[in-house]
């Protein structure tokens, strides 16, 4: 048998383990291989239900709503599944490889021959959730600046990168200079998902199973898969912690509490502190729109949003920015069609209209953040004098 399938006996079910390269054209000959061998009455693959629907209609970006998206506080998900595209495009274009072949072709024998077909992968954006979640406010603000500037690494990759990429998880390796400085990653990408597939492979409904996922992932599959536990943490995004939840409010209470103190001291001070919150929230914030050369109407709401979003935990001047600039520069099909391409190059980045309203929310909200910060301070400040 294949050297890359690892073949367990559990209870009355029969498991094969191919482990596979996401970017090797041989995977999927390998699939056809053990298929063959096998007859199996249930595969299972590394996908969830996602990315199993992009790949099976290879489409990626084209049915995005953008509205919607940063209605939904998507904006970081779309983005780094649009950095995940664009890694695997530039390995296919230098390799002449097509990524995820191994999986089309499991997911076409279960089409043709009606055999169960079981997505073993935790849903991509719980993952993603699940990683932002566990970093403080400080590394969220330094993970998303390495996110962003790993975009427009287009050095070509070397024979020698591509061959090690064929025994790495492909959303790690798309991230690999930004898992190197942030541990967690490499515990949600890789460890939690080991055992998650581990779980999901041996309950799956099947007593011939053939399991297709990453070689990076077969190690720890093996030795989850004889272990008992329970995946439901691993399966759900954390509670934000109650600090978490209260500091949102505490902040902007106390803001207002300092505005109203100062108020009774001196009126005229009081108002000035009023007029200078307003000012260096709404400039700091529609600056940050100014700087991804937003439209001129979205850096006006930007300004005028920020003072308020900023007392308001539950509103981001960075969505309304960036439901004006959608407006008014809607995105066309080209622009999700050249995603994977655009987001290379700076101009590329800016150029495309979906990036670019990214961008804009991701800007507003970071510079609002810095205002609401630099605010705060003026406000103590105005109120320390008045006892001088």
């Amino acid at each position: 048998m294949n050297e890359n399938i690892t073949y367990k006996k559990i209870g009355n079910k029969e498991i094969y383990i191919l482990g596979t390269a996401h970017v090797s054209s041989k995977s999927a000959d390998d699939v056809n291989e053990i298929i063959s061998e096998v007859n199996p009455d249930c595969i299972c693959i590394e996908l969830d239900a996602k990315r199993y629907e992009g790949l099976k209609s290879n489409k990626k970006f084209e049915d995005k709503d953008i509205i919607e998206v940063i209605k939904g506080n998507q904006v970081g998900y779309l983005l780094v599944n649009i950095i995940l595209s664009s890694f695997q495009k530039r390995i296919a274009e230098q390799s002449d490889i097509k990524s995820g072949q191994e999986m089309i072709t499991a997911i076409n024998y279960c089409d043709k021959t009606k055999t169960k077909l079981e997505l073993i992968d935790r849903d991509i954006q719980t993952t993603f959730k699940r990683i932002y979640r566990k970093h403080s406010f400080f590394d969220k603000m330094k993970l998303m600046y390495s996110i962003i500037t790993s975009i427009f690494d287009d050095s070509e990759i070397s024979v020698e990168e591509i061959e090690n990429l064929k025994q790495q998880d492909m959303l790690q390796a798309a991230l690999s200079e930004v898992s190197k400085e942030f541990k967690t990653l490499s515990e949600v990408l890789i460890f939690e998902r080991d055992k998650i597939l581990a779980h999901k492979i041996k309950n799956a409904d099947g007593t011939r199973i053939v399991a297709v996922v990453g070689a990076a992932h077969v190690g720890g599959i093996i030795q989850a898969i004889d272990q008992e536990y329970s995946i439901d943490e691993m399966m759900t995004i954390p509670n934000k912690t109650f600090f978490s939840k209260i500091i949102g409010w505490i902040i902007p209470a106390i803001i207002v509490g300092l505005i109203v103190v100062t108020f009774f001291n001196s009126a005229q001070v009081g108002l000035e502190s009023i007029a200078s919150w307003f000012l260096i929230n709404g400039v700091l914030s529609a600056i940050g729109v100014l700087i991804c050369f937003g439209h001129p109407l979205s850096i006006l709401t930007a300004f005028v949003v920020a003072p308020f979003t900023s007392l308001n935990p539950l509103l981001a001047a960075g969505w309304f920015a960036g439901l004006s600039e959608a407006y008014f520069r809607k995105p066309k099909v080209k622009d999700f069609n050249n995603l994977s391409t655009d987001v290379n190059t700076f101009k590329g980045f800016y150029k495309n209209r979906v990036t670019h309203i990214l961008l804009v929310v991701i800007m507003a909200n970071v510079f609002s953040t810095v205002g609401t910060l630099i605010g705060g301070i003026d406000i103590v400040q105005s109120l320390l004098n008045l006892f001088n």
